[in-house]
């Protein structure tokens, strides 16, 4: 029979499962500083010496890592899912832009129909919350600052889906963003007229989430990055266009 005694669990691996599922669900992301090792140990009832055997463990498995004297962190390997190689393959080719537009579009109007429909109280809350920073860093017009709430509200959106596996492929994605991989995201909030249309549609996801309307949430999302697509487009074209016309005055200048 395939039955086995039951032996309680070791104190190490109770800490070592609470910190993999708080990486798991995003609780704990890429990058982040655990609490000091005293803090951390009293935070979780347990010793120092079974703190720091569960820590080593999770180090030797590539979830945390330690930078000499500043402390233990989330392995920022787990923020990539992506090789340095095929980063820079999608950095030269313009094919792989529109390819990840399309991704997003599809992935984050699921995850915008699922918040709708799924989501806690708590997970509309925050989405909101986010939204209203929105409004108020509109006002103050600092693309550096709408663009990273940008981030942050979208990836809101797919935490409250609750699927891990979309959570950490996404941020992977908007992870390509900050490392201008595709395209610079302060470029879709520093022209007024875009700026706006951008709160607007942002309002839109936001009321549909708020009103539980899947349907909704799916089509302002997707109308967004359809939207966003079309505006980095034109800017692409019209910087080619411009780059033409300085060299044939440039030319013509010459003769």
């Amino acid at each position: 029979m395939p039955f086995q005694k039951v032996q309680s669990e070791k104190l190490s691996q109770s800490v070592v499962v609470q910190i993999e599922r708080l990486i798991l669900r995003g609780i704990l992301r890429p990058g982040e500083r655990l609490p000091a090792e005293r803090e951390l140990a009293e935070r979780m009832g347990v010793s120092r010496p079974s703190l720091r055997e569960a820590i080593s463990e999770l180090q030797d498995a590539g979830l945390l890592t330690s930078k000499a004297g500043a402390g233990i962190y989330v392995s920022e390997s787990l923020g990539s899912a992506f090789s340095s190689a095929l980063v820079q393959l999608f950095g030269r080719h313009d094919d792989a832009f529109f390819d990840y537009v399309s991704f997003r579009r599809d992935m984050e109007g699921l995850a915008a129909e699922r918040a709708a429909g799924n989501g806690s109280e708590t997970d509309l809350k925050v989405i909101d919350a986010i939204f209203r920073k929105m409004e108020a860093a509109h006002s103050k017009r600092n693309p550096t600052e709408e663009a990273a709430l940008d981030a942050e509200f979208h990836l809101a959106i797919i935490e409250a889906s609750h699927n891990t596996v979309m959570l950490h492929m996404m941020r992977a994605m908007y992870a390509l963003l900050r490392e201008g991989v595709f395209y610079n995201r302060q470029v879709m909030f520093k022209q007024r007229t875009t700026r706006d249309t951008i709160l607007e549609q942002h309002r839109a996801i936001n009321s549909a989430i708020q009103n539980r309307d899947p349907e909704a949430a799916r089509q302002a999302t997707t109308a967004h990055l359809d939207y966003v697509e079309e505006s980095l487009f034109e800017k692409t074209r019209d910087e080619k266009n411009e780059a033409i016309a300085k060299q044939r005055l440039e030319q013509e200048l010459s003769r």
